[in-house]
């Protein structure tokens, strides 16, 4: 687990495993004789991807931004992917149960980023993971996943999110709201046409006390999902083979980077096995690096 405070949050990263990934679907059209050198592969040509979910406690709330792969995959999908489905014992270990989080943000409705939203119970029915939840997820790519196109239709189950939407327990967003004060969504497309970025000010109010901002950086932190999965993905060009909108993706992190950069925000890597935050800086002659923390 990874812990900072930011202004007047305390943010942990917490995983909910690791699982392969062909690396070429990883990094698209990025030749490997480039990406392996930032990313090893195996014998099979597989990489390893993160599943790192961000818990945000406010002082009042307890937020988890990501839910990871969850444990209903189906056999087909655990012969590529397996099924880690470590966040429920990871947050148990820090004494977190699900009766304590009060607020489940989804950036987008893959199945590797809402897959603990539920559970099957005892008697195989559908139920809320976390029940006294709050749960939000952008409304675009909830109607998008009820008609997937064939190409990506792989990429979500149903039961991650429907049962939600059905019982009033989820609230579909337009994109740009802000969900409590410091923590709000921003519709970053490339990944998908409706995926949002979550953006964490440690410091909303005027008023915000300076003790205790991580430094020497700002007091934002973004949760930036698909759009730079893992650190080898921070170059503007470099996306991935599932990116179905590749050009919005440069322009998304274009733009993401312009406001980044300068105010020194944290940025949080979901797919990342080893780095899952550090911050992103470009040099005189235009080349991209991370520092850690």
């Amino acid at each position: 687990m990874h812990r900072l405070t930011l202004g007047d949050f305390e943010l942990s990263v917490f995983s909910d495993g690791t699982y392969p990934l062909d690396g070429g679907a990883f990094f698209g059209v990025v030749p490997k004789v480039m990406w392996s050198k930032r990313a090893s592969a195996d014998e099979r040509n597989y990489v390893t991807s993160g599943l790192n979910s961000l818990l945000v406690r406010t002082g009042k709330q307890t937020v988890l931004i990501e839910t990871g792969m969850g444990n209903k995959l189906s056999d087909r999908m655990i012969k590529f992917y397996g099924q880690p489905a470590k966040l429920l014992d990871n947050l148990a270990a820090a004494g977190i149960a699900p009766e304590d989080i009060n607020i489940v943000i989804n950036s987008h409705l893959h199945f590797d980023h809402c897959g603990w939203n539920t559970v099957r119970d005892k008697n195989g029915r559908i139920v809320p993971t976390f029940p006294r939840a709050k749960y939000y997820a952008p409304e675009g790519e909830w109607q998008y996943a009820r008609h997937p196109s064939e190409r990506d239709s792989i990429s979500f189950i149903s039961e991650n999110y429907d049962p939600l939407v059905e019982s009033g327990q989820m609230t579909l967003l337009k994109g740009g709201e802000e969900i409590l004060p410091g923590i709000s969504v921003e519709t970053l497309r490339g990944h998908t046409a409706h995926m949002q970025a979550i953006i964490v000010n440690g410091r909303p109010g005027s008023e915000r006390a300076h003790s205790g901002t991580l430094a020497p950086g700002g007091s934002i932190a973004c949760y930036i999902s698909d759009l730079i999965p893992t650190t080898a993905h921070i170059d503007v060009t470099w996306g991935m083979g599932f990116d179905l909108y590749p050009l919005d993706t440069i322009a998304s992190k274009k733009e993401y980077y312009a406001r980044a950069i300068p105010e020194k925000w944290l940025t949080v890597f979901t797919h990342d096995p080893k780095l899952p935050w550090a911050y992103v800086e470009k040099d005189a002659h235009g080349k991209m690096s991370v520092r850690p923390i």
